[in-house]
């Protein structure tokens, strides 16, 4: 609620606060159904192209410098910076040039689907935009925009990480976090992968979340763009694959 928000700032927690809500937004028990998705992985461990942890840790590095680095974290930002600016023509923007990013049936319908269920739960926690809970971080002059008409899981993440408060860098940095993390799950359930093995392509990746952030905050609007085509092709396969465990 505001007054706690007013009274943990007045007390020096508002930092505080900010990262617990970072850590609520990017953990495996929020309720949105990330744990049904794997972009594509399990598709790549059908077909052969990731079969044991050295695999897997080239895959997953691919994914983040040609992917998110080029695509999610940099759109991120900007979303972000447009929600703080009560931009609504820019969120709308960027929004739509994610969705014609997403390649395959499989991944626009991850997208959509996760936004739709992290948009009912900020309703239920009334977070939505111009909420009484956060009508505070409104002044008299500007209202903030609606979110987009079916807008995807970035751009109301972007939303949720705004009203939390936290800086740009921690958002993305927790964004990234949260895909890693699901992808190890992903395999951990799929491949005969044991969870030391997870932890130790955490401890080799957590340095290149750090250099994907930083990379991304640099890049110009003419720099942006997913080049994966091998994700692609998983992800188109998997629409079609016999047995799955997953829904992408």
């Amino acid at each position: 609620m505001p007054t706690e928000r007013a009274a943990a700032a007045g007390q020096g927690g508002g930092d505080d606060l900010a990262l617990l809500g970072l850590l609520q937004l990017v953990s495996p028990a929020l309720p949105i159904g990330a744990f049904a998705f794997s972009q594509g992985l399990e598709s790549a461990f059908e077909l052969g192209w990731v079969s044991d942890e050295a695999s897997l840790g080239e895959w997953l590095e691919g994914v983040l410098e040609d992917g998110l680095t080029r695509c999610e974290l940099p759109v991120l930002a900007r979303l972000q910076a447009a929600w703080a600016a009560g931009d609504g023509e820019a969120v709308a923007e960027w929004d739509r040039w994610l969705a014609a990013n997403r390649e395959t049936a499989e991944l626009a319908a991850e997208d959509s689907r996760l936004g739709a269920s992290l948009t009912r739960l900020l309703g239920s926690l009334d977070l939505l935009p111009n909420s009484p809970t956060n009508s505070a971080m409104n002044s008299p002059m500007r209202v903030s925009p609606a979110l987009p008409q079916g807008a995807g899981y970035v751009t109301v993440f972007a939303w949720a990480a705004q009203a939390r408060g936290l800086p740009v860098r921690q958002a993305l940095l927790g964004f990234a976090w949260a895909w890693l993390e699901n992808q190890l799950a992903v395999a951990c359930k799929a491949l005969p992968l044991g969870h030391t093995s997870a932890q130790r392509l955490v401890e080799r990746l957590r340095p290149a979340l750090v250099a994907a952030v930083s990379e991304a905050l640099t890049l110009a609007d003419d720099e942006l763009g997913p080049v994966l085509p091998g994700l692609a092709l998983a992800s188109a396969q998997h629409e079609t694959q016999y047995s799955r465990l997953f829904r992408s």
